[in-house]
């Protein structure tokens, strides 16, 4: 992830050395650092689930410090930003002139990895027309570059990576059965931040010192009410809204106190905000981070059903605006592209009526 999208692990110097900028001690995260500790020595594909935001790559980085291939080469490729014709090329590399544009041989992300660790990110976006080849690399490691057909035999480890029910969309035929069990060999499972309420408080710290010191910014004092804020909210985006806050609330900040960026009424005065000396009224979608905002979710939904419910809430909020920095995506954290992307995955249109 960009940035540091920590979850740093107290204990031992040794420990937080293999789990570089993951924080929090809390016994949620310390359960899944153990699953980390014990799955890291073997060779075994590992799937990471877990809600968007909570760190999946700072895990399989864990995963791979810890290991035998540490030293070797750690590769990433997220299949959720790689247009489809392009994807195959990215993963298996290709042969000059195998197809137009490909005025120069290039090796594949497998063939980069080799030795080391390929973590396969938003692996439940990978085309369905890509999971034999993919099947076939795990099973055999070995594959052939698009225009070849010599065999590259390589040896990799895979971890992968997703927010999705990998489970449900195999049922639904979205996602072959057979690549599902080959990387569903030891999950590992993330939790979000509203079931690590104890890490809150030294993931807010951290990243106060990380941006305080970016923006040579002196932070002597962070109110009990700001930081009960921080510690009462739900955290649709998990780690990555808190420090994308934290960061806002480091640039507002004033005289050393770190204002509540939860909270409409915290950089401004009545109902303003005070931007560049200019008094700007409150747009309604300054209101999405208020800790009641959203409803609670089943605990029976699917992550796919609890990520399609929050888009539409976020979207009706927005009045279906998705560009501009009052729009869905702003609120979201996510590119347009990507939102709207997932708005055609999830067969979002305007009309759709959030559940509510």
């Amino acid at each position: 992830m960009s940035a540091p999208q920590g979850l740093h692990c107290g204990g031992q110097d040794e420990r937080d050395r293999q789990f570089e900028q993951i924080v929090g001690n809390g016994p949620a995260l310390e359960f899944c650092l153990a699953e980390v500790e014990r799955v890291a020595p073997t060779d075994s594909t590992v799937l990471i689930l877990g809600e968007t935001g909570t760190g999946k790559e700072l895990i399989a980085r864990a995963i791979h410090n810890i290991s035998a291939r540490c030293g070797h080469p750690f590769v990433k490729v997220n299949c959720a930003a790689i247009p489809f014709d392009l994807l195959e090329s990215e993963l298996f590399g290709h042969e000059k002139g195998a197809f137009t544009g490909a005025v120069a041989q290039k090796a594949g992300r497998f063939e980069m990895a080799d030795t080391g660790t390929l973590f396969l990110d938003e692996v439940g976006d990978l085309p369905l027309a890509l999971q034999p080849k993919l099947l076939r690399v795990l099973q055999e490691q070995e594959f052939e570059r698009l225009g070849s057909g010599r065999t590259h035999r390589i040896n990799v480890r895979l971890v992968a990576a997703t927010h999705r029910d990998l489970a449900h969309m195999v049922t639904r035929n979205e996602f072959r059965s057979d690549l599902y069990y080959r990387l569903n060999v030891f999950p590992v499972l993330i939790p979000p931040l509203r079931e690590r309420r104890d890490d809150i408080r030294p993931l807010v710290l951290h990243f106060v010192g990380i941006f305080s010191r970016r923006m040579r910014k002196r932070i002597e004092e962070i109110p009990q009410a700001t930081m009960d804020a921080f510690s009462t909210y739900d955290w649709p985006g998990n780690v990555r809204e808190l420090q994308n806050l934290v960061e806002r609330a480091v640039i507002r900040s004033d005289n050393g106190v770190l204002p509540n960026p939860l909270s409409t009424s915290s950089a401004s005065r009545g109902s303003v905000f005070k931007l560049e000396g200019d008094l700007l009224p409150i747009e309604e979608s300054d209101r999405r981070i208020e800790p009641r905002a959203m409803p609670e979710p089943e605990p029976t939904d699917s992550l796919e059903v609890i990520q399609r419910q929050h888009i539409l809430r976020v979207l009706e909020r927005t009045g279906w605006v998705i560009s501009g920095p009052h729009g869905a995506a702003s609120i979201l954290n996510v590119h347009p592209n990507t939102l709207r992307s997932l708005m055609n995955r999830l067969r979002i249109r305007r009309g759709t009526a959030a559940v509510s």
